[in-house]
């Protein structure tokens, strides 16, 4: 169906990156690249990938002699090797051939990936394969390939290719192409007595053993077990089984290959290579496995679809996104250590870091998959302590998390990073990114509004939210002339904007976003701080020592954080921001046409981003994007600020005119804020950012990873800005604006352990909560008024007529 399926028509090698990124399968576990199954890893085409959450190592290179240390995502042992040749020809290469049709297809609401092709070789054999592909969203260790080959005009011998390789190395990034690569180590390879082929690896630093065992089977045309002569190859990390027979024209002949997949971080088992062993040699067939992952997924999109009317392909690409997410976290994650990797677990680029981009995914999992939301965020209670040494390094105390998180929770981010413009290396100050602190604060507030789980916020969530907190009062100091606080070194969401011109300080001053999110911080915690039962919040104070004076500071600091202004009313981005110069925006969009990495072409030139009014993504605007006018109209009063209708305007219009998009993520926010005021300039920034990575408009990111955060952004427009969800007082509000090329809107939330299904039009909204033994009314509004609703009944507002 059009809207459930990504599909290719013709091989086109330069795209194949871009497709193995976008066509990669995953069960929140592990996920693997969409490489096709013959196809190494090629410098210019193929780039086979399988990566494990939170599969993590640590390698040293030797750069301009001095050691740089990075820890990657590593890429795992690639079980995806199957392949075949005519008699003692050359195995199958799409380049050895001529390809008379190729087909590739996606189908995001089965999770399965197929190809179909059929090419002619240098003897003038035509031949149709097939194949198809899932990664078990029911059993998380479990993959499988069935592919099918048919001799269209020929008859002979043939042999299948069934193998593990561990000799693969991280390479799917050409600009760390300079670094050690080397992850893998091989420990032991080789066949079971019933055919079953196992690999053993181990990564050099983290000593994480990785097991994979696969069971390959033929079948003939009536699926009977096909009779073939077997060798097995057994090399240093690698492990192969082929099979030789006759085929005869017209006769398919269909491979089954099942592999697990097994850590040795696993729970319940005793080694991951007996498990792994095990695991293959009790697989179902293909069919039977493929049911059950059918199974999973539809439970999956019955919490996750969000449907739109009348928009097949922005409801496939939507899809697609949703897809994605949930192959990077899902119900498997749910028991797992780790955290949501910022390019999935689709690819190598960022290292498999995770960052803020939490920040655009948690939104849509709250209200679908909460347990999942409560999992990821103990990612970060976990590591608590390691951000605890980090401020008290830097002289402050609390917890500061870092700008790049991986295994342990450490600063992962380097002090150089290299511009592929200039080829120059540059010192990267992104480290002073403090703002991930309130990324993780606002996480957990939303989380614990939308779900109502007081015992995850009294035993995880309130002890990262003081400890951060705790920080931002030390790294704050008070100004007795402004007799306001202030923050000073740090940098906001806009990575344009490191530094002052010409400083050779780091960070800027008094970054907007940042102080208005430390007040709402703080005003957050003591509130959190008051709904901790008695006994619960005597404990906690007694375990980090938080004394009535950081309260009392925490309060002043809600009603006094500074916030710069210039030009009667424009929140500046950071102080001093309007002694900075424009930006000739027309000329260099007519010398440069793609002008979205401003600061690599003007670091090329010489000069630097830090001279001018512009940004890389949106900075104040995140303000507007995390809050509603009414929500953040309160905080500034709060602090004894104005802030009107007429003023949020000012500020959109005027950041997003100097604003350059050159992250996936600004699109999403800028739709988001125009949704209040331009609904046809929000749709067609929406659409834009719908198509960020389907397009690749960064031109070569994707192929390098997805954009989880932009694509789970998109979802996260229609869900919650377009519907205008905001929880305010423990009631869930509607306030809807759909642009007019959205018919309606439907999905399913769950809020507070309540099902409610929800319909919006441009004329109005049916809110339907679903029967529940625990429920007997539910407190709703929409726009400005409350209503109680029964659950099991449908009630609908208007949204044109003003009572």
């Amino acid at each position: 169906m059009p809207t459930w399926t990504l599909v290719y028509q013709g091989y086109a090698p330069e795209e194949e990156r871009l497709r193995e990124a976008l066509c990669a399968l995953g069960n929140g576990y592990f996920c693997t690249r969409g490489a096709a199954e013959w196809a190494d890893a090629h410098e210019d085409a193929h780039y086979p990938g399988t990566y494990v959450g939170g599969g993590y190592n640590r390698l040293v290179t030797e750069i301009s002699g001095r050691p740089v240390e990075n820890e990657d995502l590593v890429n795992m042992p690639n079980w995806l090797c199957l392949t075949f040749r005519i008699g003692d020809d050359a195995w199958f290469d799409l380049a050895d051939v001529e390809i008379e049709s190729y087909r590739q297809e996606l189908d995001v609401r089965e999770g399965m990936l197929t190809r179909t092709l059929r090419f002619k070789d240098s003897e003038g054999r035509e031949t149709v394969l097939a194949s198809r592909r899932i990664v078990s969203m029911e059993k998380p260790h479990l993959a499988a390939i069935e592919m099918t080959i048919t001799p269209k005009n020929w008859s002979g011998r043939m042999t299948i290719r069934s193998a593990l390789d561990g000799c693969v190395i991280n390479a799917g990034v050409a600009r760390y192409s300079k670094l050690n690569s080397q992850h893998l180590v091989p420990l032991d390879a080789g066949a079971e007595n019933d055919g079953v082929i196992q690999l053993l690896v181990e990564t050099t630093q983290s000593r994480l053993m990785v097991a994979e065992a696969a069971r390959t089977a033929l079948f003939d045309d009536d699926s009977r077990p096909l009779k073939a002569e077997t060798e097995n190859e057994v090399r240093d990390g690698y492990v192969a089984r082929h099979f030789t027979f006759d085929i005869s024209e017209g006769e398919a002949v269909r491979v089954e290959k099942l592999v697990a997949l097994y850590t040795s971080r696993d729970r319940a088992i005793s080694h991951p290579q007996t498990e792994a062993v095990l695991a293959a040699q009790r697989a179902e067939n293909f069919n039977e496995l493929l049911h059950g992952h059918k199974v999973a997924w539809k439970q999956l999109w019955r919490r996750c679809d969000v449907v739109l009317d009348q928009r097949e392909r922005i409801q496939m690409i939507l899809r697609v996104h949703i897809f994605h997410l949930l192959q990077t976290v899902s119900r498997n994650t749910i028991d797992l250590d780790v955290g949501v990797p910022a390019r999935g677990l689709h690819g190598e680029a960022y290292r498999g870091h995770i960052f803020w981009d939490e920040l655009f995914i948690f939104p849509f999992l709250n209200f679908r998959i909460p347990e999942l939301t409560h999992s990821l965020l103990r990612y970060r209670h976990r590591r608590l302590d390691e951000a605890r040494a980090a401020a008290k390094e830097e002289g402050y105390r609390g917890a500061m998390f870092p700008w790049q998180s991986g295994s342990d929770g450490r600063e992962e981010t380097q002090s150089m990073h290299l511009n592929p413009k200039s080829g120059r290396w540059l010192p990267d100050l992104s480290r002073n990114q403090r703002h991930v602190n309130i990324a993780i604060t606002y996480n957990l507030w939303q989380y614990w509004q939308a779900s109502g789980n007081n015992g995850f916020m009294s035993i995880f969530g309130a002890e990262v939210m003081f400890e951060i907190c705790r920080f931002w009062a030390s790294i704050a100091h008070y100004n007795p002339e402004r007799e306001r606080y202030e923050i000073h070194g740090v940098m906001g969401p806009d990575e344009y904007h490191e530094k002052y011109p010409d400083s050779d300080e780091p960070g800027l001053r008094n970054n907007a976003y940042t102080n208005v999110m430390v007040a709402w911080s703080m005003e957050a915690a003591l509130r959190i701080l008051d709904s901790l039962l008695p006994y619960r919040r005597e404990e906690l104070r007694e375990e980090i020592n938080l004394t009535d004076e950081e309260v009392s500071v925490w309060a002043e600091m809600s009603r006094k954080m500074f916030v710069p202004f210039h030009d009667d009313g424009i929140i500046s981005q950071f102080l001093g921001y309007e002694a900075l110069k424009e930006f000739d925006w027309e000329g260099y969009r007519k010398k440069y046409g793609n002008i979205a990495r401003l600061d690599r072409i003007l670091e090329a030139e010489g000069d630097s981003a830090d001279h001018y009014k512009l940004s890389k993504q949106a900075d104040v605007l995140m303000l507007f994007y995390l809050f509603s006018e009414d929500e953040l109209t309160r905080i500034f009063n709060n602090l004894g600020y104005e802030l009107t209708p007429d003023l949020i305007r000012r500020n959109i219009e005027y950041y997003g005119l100097r604003t350059s998009h050159g992250s996936t993520l600004s699109n999403i926010v800028q739709s988001a804020v125009n949704s209040r005021y331009d609904r046809e300039s929000s749709w067609k920034t929406f659409c834009e950012a719908l198509e960020s990575d389907i397009y690749d408009i960064q031109g070569g990111t994707t192929p390098e990873g997805i954009h989880l955060g932009a694509m789970a952004g998109t979802v996260d427009l229609v869900q919650r800005c377009y519907t205008g969800i905001e929880i305010r007082d423990g009631i869930l509000f509607f306030n809807p604006r759909l642009p007019v090329q959205l018919g309606a809107i439907d999905l399913a939330l769950r809020y507070r352990g309540l099902w409610i299904d929800v319909r919006v039009t441009s004329f109005e909204i049916a809110i339907s909560p679903r029967n529940s033994a625990h429920h007997e009314l539910v407190k709703v509004g929409v726009r400005d008024k409350v209503y109680f609703l029964k659950p099991g009944y449908r009630r609908v507002f208007s949204l044109t007529d003003p009572e």
